[in-house]
Order: C-alpha cells, then structure tokens, then sequence
C-alpha cells in the first residue's frame, strides 16, 4: 500500500502544480504507472479523501480530465487573489458572447461588435479559449475545453459537489 500511496501523492501533486486539467493517459506518463484503471482508482481514492475531510479543495473531472480546484462558496469568495488572464476588454466581451451562445458564427460577431472582432478572435484562438471552424464563408467559434477549465467550472459538473 505504501508505493501506491506514493503514486497517488504525486498524482495529487500533478493535479496541484498544472494549470490545466489532466488526462488519465498524461497521469499515466507522468507517474510511470502503466495501469489507466489504477490511476482511475487512485483518482476515485483521492477524491473521496477530499470529500471525506471536508476540505475546500475538491478533484474535479470535466469531459475525462481531471483537476484540484475550490468548492463553492469558496472558490467565489476568493477568487479575486487569482491572477486573471491577460485579456483585453473587447476580446473578453467576444468571449462572454461565444460562452452564451455556444456554436455562433463569427460573421454574427461582426455585425455585433464590429470590425475588431477579427482581432479580438485572433487574440482568443491564440490563448485557446476559442475554437473555430469553416462554415460556409464565415467560421464557427465555441469554447475549449482550456475556457471551460480556466474559467470556475459550474458546480453541476460531474465530480462537483456543491
């Protein structure tokens, strides 16, 4: 039981220092531990450690990558002590727009916010929190994953509790 406490350690470890969500696969490489269905258990361990004690940090799981974060009311509370991304006003507004209305098209953007927007899109393809693609003579943008991860994940996620 020791080496696999040792494991789960450096899993948590892992789950800590990354600012983006893991996979099993990448927990696998990183631990050495070949077996996908240990690291689940180790995973599923490590989670009911934190669920058990009470604490304001939690193991969250979103679309089958894995997480440390803060429960609410906590992760509001104190959320303000986090360094934001460095993201331009106007770009953030095209963001609050693409996160509403999932699967818009960039054309509609245009119109709407006008002819920074091709800017603003750019901007946010680089830091990925947009993804796009072709339709027609215009692009179809929706979130990331990295957006969903980066930006407080709603309770009623799998894995939350609130």
């Amino acid at each position: 039981m020791g080496e696999q406490l040792d494991y789960k350690r450096l899993i948590e470890a892992a789950l800590f220092m990354s600012p983006n969500a893991l996979s099993v696969q990448e927990l696998s490489e990183i631990t050495g531990v070949k077996s996908t269905g240990h690291i689940e258990s180790m995973l599923a361990e490590l989670a009911q450690e934190y669920d058990s004690k009470g604490t304001a940090l939690q193991v969250l799981e979103i679309d089958k990558r894995y997480m440390l974060t803060l429960r609410e009311p906590y992760a509001s509370r104190v959320s303000g002590l986090a360094r934001g991304p460095d993201i331009t006003k106007g770009a953030l507004r095209v963001l609050a727009y693409v996160s509403e209305n999932d699967s818009v098209l960039q054309s509609r953007l245009v119109k709407i916010f006008g002819g920074s927007t091709y800017d603003h899109v750019k901007e946010l393809l680089e830091q990925g929190f947009v993804e796009r693609r072709k339709q027609g003579r215009s692009w179809r943008l929706g979130v990331t994953n990295k957006f969903r991860e980066y930006f407080n994940p709603s309770p009623s996620r799998k894995g939350a509790t609130p």
